[in-house]
């Protein structure tokens, strides 16, 4: 080392031990000799969280992909770390988003259903994040942070009637939200990929003709002299038939569509949503914020309605890429996190902000229409949405970027879940991990930092619905990384590795597999998990089954019965609970009077 540089390395130890003698402390980043290491606990950065919404991780640049150009998203992981093995704890949207705000599983607070309703199904039902459930965004709250959120939310908005908002971003932390409170589906565009209008028509037109034909047995009948009736019951189950047919084909669409709206705290601005703005509306809600708190520490969740389906890009964006408008739609969500941080460097603010990516889950291969994919590539791994075993429904990017802090280009192939942000953030903002319930996830920042060489997960379950579909055993001492399927979907005959005729793979019944002996995978040497281990194979095959098997019985002990909030009438749609900015279904307003046609900063294509 350079004389010149032992002598900075003296003089800053030296100040580190003085300031400690003092009682004083070096504020935001204690600094260790011979840079073995930063404890940067309490330290209060303001906190940046991008969550993409059905992105593949095979869809970005730095992670493999060279055909879709990500320049914003790699200009992250260059200058931060990036994460190889980040998990969701659920392959769809609502489980997957309760875990991440909670740092636990969703089956311990009850967001998960059991049988088939695998996310809320509507803005206007009863289910949502239990009020007792704490987020990260409550606890930094506590510790004086700025809290918002801009964007998709999916967890709910009231219990029982349309005002009380039990479950609304607000009363979970947030100071401040504007967004979607539902999600993206195909029914918001009048899509051909439709999640609820063409369901919702069919069940309406099976009871439109299973009440005509009583309506015409009872007439018959009575005209026959088969058995005495009146006219009343006749006409009753007449109009019953007509008025589920005019149900199907008249207000049953506008109940769909009443589900496409953006709220602005507690009040609805625009329903149903003008998609040609959304994007240019949100970045000015992320500049608003960001300029109106910038004195202050705080946290900023951005949940890009990108890249669901129904895709919607704006006109600047369409045709920009080689892969349709699912590329197009990826490209233009890099744009805006390059947007989001270069304002974060227009505000001076970037050095004191830990920035973080992901998606939610794995890209979806059922969306597909007339041979054409809508659904995300998750690269090399089997499998996507809706499947919680195989890693392509799990798998997701994950990046933390923070100058100076953490070091750019690190690469970490650990174990790890979008369930860790939660006591990583609350550490970081000085508050503390609830100690009163289990908390899953564990602090990242050692990990992120150097300063551990392996993920504090040793085991990682996957479930599906109530339904444990397979389980991740990381073996430190020989590095492998053994996953153990109990049950896997059936994947269609024609197109392996997707259920196609539904969005969804299903969790139970008639359209999964259970498997006994269960399947085993060492994803360290097989990733894509293309070879299944058997003993003559493997020959620690029946120990790691049976040290599983064990860890899967210890994980139960741990469980507590809780309401499940996609199960029964919390997830059925009722009229008085759904949020309108008029007297029902009277749904239709614009009160952002056209502010989101502003166009934001010039974009470097």
């Amino acid at each position: 080392m350079a004389p010149l540089g032992r002598a900075c390395l003296l003089f800053r130890s030296w100040l580190a031990v003085g300031l400690s003698m003092l009682g004083c402390g070096l504020p935001a980043v204690v600094l260790t000799v011979a840079g073995a290491g930063k404890d940067v606990s309490g330290s209060r950065p303001n906190i940046l969280l991008l969550l993409a919404d059905d992105l593949g991780i095979g869809d970005i640049g730095c992670y493999g992909n060279d055909t879709i150009r990500t320049p914003n998203i790699d200009r992250l992981a260059a200058d931060g770390v990036r994460l190889t093995q980040h998990l969701a704890a659920a392959s769809l949207c609502t489980p997957s988003r309760a875990a991440f705000l909670t740092g636990r599983y969703p089956l311990r607070s009850g967001m998960v259903s059991s049988h088939g309703n695998r996310v809320l199904q509507w803005a206007g039902v009863a289910g949502g994040l239990p009020t007792n459930e704490t987020t990260f965004a409550k606890i930094l709250q506590g510790q004086g942070y700025a809290t918002g959120l801009v964007g998709k939310w999916h967890l709910g908005v009231s219990c029982e009637s349309s005002g009380d908002h039990c479950h609304h971003p607000l009363n979970h932390g947030f100071d401040h939200y504007y967004g979607m409170p539902f999600t993206m589906m195909g029914d918001c565009a009048q899509w051909a990929l439709s999640e609820k209008r063409a369901a919702l028509q069919r069940r309406l037109n099976v009871y439109a003709l299973c009440m005509a034909l009583v309506a015409l047995t009872l007439a018959a009948g009575k005209y026959a002299g088969l058995f005495p009736v009146s006219w009343a019951p006749v006409l009753c189950a007449a109009a019953a038939a007509l008025l589920c047919f005019a149900l199907s084909h008249f207000l049953g669409p506008l109940i769909v569509l009443a589900d496409c709206f953006l709220m602005r705290n507690h009040g609805v601005t625009e329903q149903p949503m003008n998609f040609g703005t959304s994007a240019s509306l949100f970045l000015r809600e992320v500049w608003s914020f960001v300029g109106r708190n910038k004195q202050r520490p705080f946290l900023l969740f951005v949940s890009f309605l990108h890249t669901h389906i129904p895709l919607v890009t704006t006109e600047d964006f369409l045709g920009s890429s080689v892969h349709g408008l699912y590329g197009d739609n990826v490209q233009e969500m890099d744009w805006m996190v390059g947007q989001i941080l270069d304002t974060l460097e227009r505000e001076g603010l970037a050095n004191n902000t830990l920035v973080y990516f992901a998606s939610d889950h794995g890209g979806s291969l059922e969306s597909q229409q007339g041979g054409h994919q809508y659904g995300g590539w998750n690269g090399i791994y089997k499998g996507g949405k809706g499947m919680a075993g195989w890693e392509g429904g799990i798998r997701v990017p994950g990046i933390f970027r923070w100058p100076g802090v953490l070091p750019a280009g690190r690469v970490v192939s650990e174990p790890t879940s979008l369930m860790d942000v939660f006591p990583t953030v609350v550490r970081l903002g000085g508050g503390e991990v609830p100690r009163d319930r289990v908390i899953d996830g564990r602090d990242l920042l050692p990990l992120l930092l150097g300063t551990a060489p392996h993920s504090e997960h040793e085991f990682l379950l996957h479930y599906c619905e109530t339904f444990l579909h397979a389980a991740r055993w990381h073996q430190r001492d020989r590095g492998a990384v053994w996953k153990v399927h109990y049950v896997t979907p059936i994947f269609h005959p024609e197109g392996a590795g997707a259920c196609y005729g539904t969005l969804a793979c299903p969790c139970s019944g008639q359209g999964v597999a259970r498997h006994d002996p269960p399947l085993l995978f060492d994803l360290s040497r097989d990733p894509s998990e293309a070879h299944a281990l058997t003993p003559d194979t493997e020959p620690a095959f029946h120990q790691v089954l049976e040290r599983v098997a064990w860890a899967v019985e210890d994980h139960r002990r741990t469980l507590s019965p809780v309401a499940l909030q996609l199960d029964g009438y919390r997830n059925r749609w009722s009229a008085w609970l759904q949020p309108c900015c008029g007297p029902f279904p009277l749904c239709w307003c614009d009160r952002e009077k056209g502010g989101g046609r502003q166009t934001p900063p010039d974009r470097d294509l």
